[in-house]
């Protein structure tokens, strides 16, 4: 049985994941994993982690009372005020543009 450890160092059971992939998506991830010294599995197990934690972030609820909300939506309203930061920006083209 494998075992590995949490953050806490207590031992914990590893369990599998078992995935189907187009050979083009295979290809693609072992090429990454190539790229960062890394095994698939590494890569994978990493790639989904991240992503799970951003998907579980992204959730939060950021609780305010009425005041600060209106404010918040009143601060959405409005019109950028104009400045030449801004008007640059606005004139630049975006990287995949030039």
């Amino acid at each position: 049985m494998d075992m590995s450890t949490d953050r806490a160092g207590r031992a914990q059971e590893l369990k599998a994941v078992n995935l189907r992939v187009r050979e083009d998506t295979r290809a693609l991830i072992d090429k990454a994993a190539t790229i960062q010294g890394r095994s698939r599995t590494d890569f994978m197990i990493e790639a989904a982690r991240r992503a799970a934690e951003e998907a579980i972030l992204d959730q939060r609820v950021i609780m305010v009372d009425q005041e600060s909300y209106d404010r918040f939506l009143a601060a959405l309203d409005r019109a950028p005020e104009s400045n030449d930061k801004l008007r640059k920006l606005m004139h630049t083209k975006a990287p995949w543009d030039q």
